[in-house]
């Protein structure tokens, strides 16, 4: 977020501390992260330390810390797609993108994430792509996604 677009933020609120948790949803909101830039404009406007404000973010599982990857894995392992193989889909595309859930390739091309439930139990096991939902995935089928159009784009 640069400073014009915060500049126009900060007319939102009211610079009170109160508004901490909506500001740092709309900064996340703009720039689909907290950059570390932005924690410390947020400390200076509203007059909060950066570590009190980091203490409050890092209770909230919504914000992130890290610019998101171009293409957002999410692996379900609801009790459905867990006894369906969703754990051996999640540990193939760790293996493939050399990455843990939770995080982002070097080249920022992809983020993966485990997540309890996708809400698509009959379609087991489940994983989305950019919010795009495969059902009845297996690994040889994550392995041709992988191969095909998304492990060939580029940034």
């Amino acid at each position: 977020m640069n400073f014009e677009e915060f500049e126009e933020l900060k007319t939102h609120f009211s610079g009170e501390a109160a508004d901490l948790i909506p500001v740092l949803q709309k900064i996340q909101g703009a720039q689909g992260y907290l950059s570390p830039e932005s924690i410390r404009r947020v400390s200076r406007w509203l007059r909060i330390s950066e570590n009190e404000i980091y203490g409050v973010a890092t209770f909230f599982a919504q914000f992130r810390f890290q610019k998101p990857g171009r293409h957002v894995i999410k692996v379900c392992l609801g009790t459905a797609c867990h006894v369906r193989g969703g754990e051996q889909i999640l540990d193939v595309l760790k293996r493939r993108l050399n990455i843990e859930p939770g995080a982002v390739t070097a080249d920022g091309l992809y983020q993966l994430e485990r997540v309890a439930c996708l809400g698509c139990c009959a379609l087991a096991p489940v994983v989305s792509i950019d919010g795009k939902i495969y059902g009845q995935t297996s690994v040889l089928k994550i392995q041709e996604l992988l191969d095909g159009g998304l492990h060939h784009d580029q940034p």
